[in-house]
Parts: structure tokens; sequence; C-alpha cells
């Protein structure tokens, strides 16, 4: 799936051939570019992550072609002097190179080539670099190459490869933060079921069979790291569990070990029948449930693909005409008779919820009803249980919202009870799960209400109304609103003051808001730069990497940049890099590189404090992205210095 090495990593150097020494044939070395480039094409569809710099490449190895299909058709065939011969071997890595490349962004994982992303861009700039190489110098008046070809075709391939050079970091900063907060260690939050959510659009893993084949691409992927980077397939490994949960689907051994379940260990022989095993949990069903493509599913592993808002048939992508579940006892009794003759004792289903007496399309609109009561303790109730209900089903919140809950909630924010006000702006955040649902809340007028809540409300209102407004600043128009209305002082005062968990909601919150323009000014006049100073000196918080990525977001604008880019603030940065961690090490080198591309004395300033000795250290041993970034500084360094 990725080639012969671990996917993550670039290209083992080749040696080049001596000229005395050829491998191949002039015709064979021909043959063998016009094979490779033809390989590369049948590659058409690529993960989105690395999409457009695929298809990038694909047209630059055509752009190659017409030189090697002009040697191969002269007439007679002209043997190819030893430093022709020796670039086309060269051009030929590089072109082989680039074809386990596409094939990884072809089939790899998705998650590894979005984490990973880059790792990733340097393999592609390494490739350009070797094509870059292989055709400087090309002796084309030797080889007998037409004007045609060599001043259109290959002056045009290394122009743009010159060009690919100079690009600047394209990596998703939203995308880079949403993989930080998920693998942060924190319970169960409705935010982070909302970052969850996102993840799995952006990443097209929303499916069963999507996850299904990301499963077995990791799969590959960890057989081919061979126990190296550890913690990277571990990051990977719990970001796939995480989304699996997301769809409903109860399956965490993708590593591939035989678990055979307690049930089954007397069992005389554990060749089940498929028919009895439901395609989701892959375990024997117990309640076995027909759905409306007719397909049969163990009924707890179907509401949970159904609850976590699926409207599909997990085996088939058909969509689904209805949600009703159809006990299927004809299997059910099979499923018994099979059981009883092979000693399987199954287990029983004692934790599952007792069946409701009332519907929910009777409850949901009785207890909106209630957040509106003059009893006080019936509002108590009623909040409490709407936010209970709209934390889990897709359902339930669209039942709250057709129910007119979003304005009855809305109602309730500014609240004098603080319990009914905490649960009010609880349950809009889990309403807010929902993409439409954003845009419906921020129409109820609901964004300044909510930073009242976050600038008066108790400590876990606070806390949540952040986590809201960072649902809610996930739709561009929402974070205007959001910085327009006043909310970056509060989520300020928040990161500042608050609660662990109070400060991780706000960082989360402000990020996102920071990527609208406008909101970087507003955040420096609010005064956030000493407060993520503060953070940065107190490593025990473990906040240091959300406040550089806060910090890098601020230093890309050249008004923040001012106000955040100081001597001391630089030599806070090489301190970081000199005694954090790994990941503390590639922020903070971000940030430098950052501020130093604007400002040379800086830079300079940075490498009089010692930044200089740590760079080489960095290049060899960092992450991958820090040994990208510190290449670059090294690189600045020395304009600097000349």
């Amino acid at each position: 799936m990725f080639g012969a090495r671990p996917a993550g990593e670039p290209d083992p150097p080749e040696p080049e051939p001596e000229p005395s020494g050829r491998q191949l044939s002039d015709g064979d070395l021909l043959d063998e570019l016009v094979a490779t480039v033809g390989a590369a094409q049948a590659f058409q569809e690529f993960r989105r992550s690395q999409r457009k710099e695929c298809f990038n490449l694909l047209r630059w190895l055509q752009l190659v072609l017409p030189l090697i299909e002009e040697l191969q058709d002269a007439s007679p065939p002209r043997p190819l002097t030893d430093d022709a011969h020796r670039r086309l071997a060269l051009l030929s890595r590089a072109f082989q190179a680039a074809r386990r490349l596409l094939r990884c962004c072809h089939d790899g994982s998705k998650i590894f080539l979005s984490l990973e992303a880059e790792a990733v861009q340097g393999r592609f700039r390494a490739v350009y670099e070797k094509i870059n190489q292989a055709l400087d110098g090309m002796p084309y008046s030797e080889i007998g190459i037409s004007d045609e070809v060599k001043d259109v075709q290959v002056e045009l391939i290394n122009t743009q490869l010159k060009r690919s050079k100079k690009r600047t970091d394209t990596q998703d900063m939203e995308l880079a933060m949403d993989f930080m907060v998920v693998l942060q260690d924190k319970e169960d939050r409705s935010a982070d079921r909302v970052i969850l959510e996102r993840l799995a659009k952006k990443l097209e893993l929303q499916s069963l069979a999507d996850l299904r084949a990301e499963t077995m691409a990791i799969k590959k992927l960890i057989n081919e790291r061979n126990g190296q980077q550890p913690e990277s397939t571990k990051q990977i490994i719990e970001i796939l569990n995480k989304l699996k949960e997301v769809a409903g689907i109860d399956e965490k051994n993708i590593l591939g070990e035989v678990h055979i379940p307690k049930y089954l260990e007397k069992c005389p022989s554990l060749m089940i029948p498929n028919d009895f095993l439901c395609p989701i949990s892959l375990e024997i069903m117990t309640d076995p449930v027909i759905i409306a493509s007719g397909r049969t599913y163990e009924r707890r592993s179907i509401q949970k693909w159904l609850d976590a808002g699926q409207r599909t048939c997990p085996k088939t992508q058909q969509p689904l005409a209805h949600l009703s579940l159809a006990p299927n006892f004809a299997l059910k009794n099979l499923i018994l008779q099979w059981c009883e003759k092979n000693k399987v004792e199954m287990q029983t289903r004692a934790d599952e919820p007792p069946v409701e007496e009332v519907s929910k399309e009777v409850l949901i609109p009785s207890l909106v009803k209630d957040l509106s009561s003059p009893n006080l303790d019936v509002q108590r109730k009623a909040a409490k249980k709407i936010r209970t209900l709209s934390k889990e089903s897709p359902e339930d919140r669209t039942l709250i919202v057709d129910s007119d809950g979003i304005a009855a909630l809305v109602g309730l924010l500014l609240y004098p009870d603080k319990k009914i006000q905490d649960n009010a702006v609880t349950s809009l955040l889990n309403l807010s799960i929902d993409e439409a649902n954003k845009v419906l809340i921020a129409k109820g007028n609901a964004i300044p209400l909510i930073i009242e809540v976050l600038k008066n409300g108790n400590v876990e209102g606070q806390e949540n109304s952040a986590a809201t407004l960072f649902s809610l600043s996930m739709v561009d128009e929402n974070k205007v609103a959001i910085g327009a209305s006043g909310g970056m002082a509060p989520l300020v005062d928040l990161l500042k003051d608050g609660t662990i968990r109070g400060k991780k909601d706000a960082s989360t919150a402000i990020f996102n808001l920071l990527l609208n323009h406008q909101n970087k000014l507003r955040a420096i006049e609010a005064g956030i730069v000493p407060v993520l100073l503060k953070i940065l000196d107190n490593t025990k918080l473990g906040m240091v990497d959300e406040a550089l990525s806060i910090f890098l977001l601020l230093g890309s604008n050249s008004a923040c940049r001012g106000t955040i880019g100081t001597e001391s603030f630089v030599e806070t940065l090489v301190r970081i890099i000199k005694e954090g961690t790994p990941k503390n090490k590639e922020c903070a080198l971000s940030v430098i590189l950052e501020l130093g591309s604007h400002n040379n004395a800086l830079m300079v300033h940075a490498l009089g404090f010692g930044l200089q000795e740590h760079l080489t250290e960095i290049a060899k041993n960092g992450t991958s992205r820090a040994q990208r970034k510190a290449n670059s500084l090294i690189q600045l360094a020395q304009k600097c210095q000349s």
C-alpha cells in the first residue's frame, strides 16, 4: 500500500550510478521511465489532504514525458552519453519515488496523511528536488532533443519545480488544532464531539465502509513501521477509535490480534456462521433486527449507528426509507439452536435501558413547554432532561428544535437560577453539534446572551459557554458575530483566571475565532499577550502548545506582529526550543520562523541568544515538522548573517 518503507518516512538516499557502470541499457532505461509515468498516471483519485499536490505532481510528470518519448522515437537511435544516461537514471529514481508517494496518497491512511501532513509535504518537496537535480544541466544538445521540447517543455518544468520550493507552509491550522484537542486526555465533552464530527467530515470517515478501509490502511502502516514511531502510531489509533465511537461502531481491536470473547471459550468450534455475526460489532447477535434495507444487525449496534445521525445502511450504504427496527425472530431461533448445539452461553444484556413508556414525540414537546413553566422546580427538571436528551441522539435534537426549543432555551440564558442557566447553555452546546443548528442558534440572538453567561455565570456555566462559542464559531459568520458582540474579552479573562478545563475551552474558542482577521486585533486589545506569556511560563498547566498555536496565528497578522515581536518573547521561544517537549519545540520554531521572516533584527537576536546551537540538533533528530522548520531557520539565519 505504501511501498516498502513506512509511509511517513522520506525515500532513502540511493547511490548514483557511476558513468562506467550502467545498470540498464539506454532502451531499457527509457522504457522504465515511460512505464513508471504510466503507473503513476493510473492513480486518479487521492486523499483530500494531498489532492491538489498529487495532481500537480502528475501534471509535472506529464510535462517531462515528451523528452523521454523523443529519445525513444529517434531514428536511428542515438546512443546516450555517460552524463545523459546518469541524469536519466536519476530521473527514473525520482519518478519511482513520485509513484510511491502518489500511491500512498491514493490508498494510504487518511488519518496519517492529515496528522503527518508536514512529513508527507516534505516527501513531495524531496521528489521535486530529485526531478530538478536530474533535469538541471541535462546535456540536451548531446542527445539531440528538439528546441521545441527543450524550450517549451523542459524549461517549463524547471520553472515550476523551482517555484514549488518557495511555497509557504500549507498546513491547515484548523485541522491541526482539532487533532491537538481530540488527543488531549480529558473527559468526554460535547464540544469534543463537535470537533470529532468535523474531523470525520473533513477526512471523509463517516460511513462504515470508509472506516473499515481506514482500519485496513492503518494495519498496513503499523506492519510497515515495525515498531518504529510508536507515539505517532498510538495517536493514529486513538483518533480512529474516537471516529468509530462517533459513528456508533463498537470496535477497537484494530491491531489484528485474535480476540476470543468469554462466551466462546468453551465452544468446541469457532467456525461461526457469518449470518450470525453483526456486520458492525462482528459478534454473535443476541437481538437481531431488520432495518429498512432488509439487512440484519444487532439491535444495540445499529441503534448506535442511527443515534450518531447516520441514515444509510452500514453494509450497502443505501438510504433508509425509515428508521424502524423489526425483530428477526427466525434468525434469533437459528442462533439459539446453534449456541445450544455448540455449548455457547450467550451473554445477557442486563445493561440495556428499559423501553420508555412515553414516546419522544410526546415527551420532548412537553419538556420544551415546561421550560416556560411558572413553577421553578418544573423548569429545573425540564432543563436538566433537555440537556440529557440533546447530548446523544440526533432525533432528539431534531425534536427539540422542531418544538421551538432553541427559543425557549435562549430565554433561560439570563435566568437568575444559575443551575437552569447552566443547563440551558449546555443544551445549546449539545444542539450545536448539528451544523444547521449553529446557524439557527445564532439567528435566535443567542450569541450576546451566551457571552453574558460567560461573563457572569457560575464556573460550569462559564466553561460551557466558552465551549458553545467554540462550537458556534465553526461557522464563519458566527466568528464575525462573536467578535463583534464582545466575546473575545471574556474568553481572554477565562483563559487567564478560569479552571484548567475553562482555560482549555477558552483556548480552543479563541483559536477558532482568530481564523477571522478582525478578531486577531480584538484579542490583542483584550490583553491576550500577557495571558499567553504567563501560560508559557507555567509548564505544569500543560497548555504550551495551545498558547504557541495562538501566537502563530497572531504572528501571521502584520498589525499584531509589532505587539508580540519583542526580544523578550523571542528569548522565551528559544528557552522552549531548548527545554520543551518535541511538540513544544516544533511550535516554538514555527513562531520564530514567522516572526524572523518579517523582522531580521528579531532573528539576529534569537541567534545571539543561542538559537543556532539547537537548530542543527533538531534538524537531525526533531519531529518531521520541527526538522522542516529548523532547516528553514538555518537558511534564514545564513541570510541574516551574510
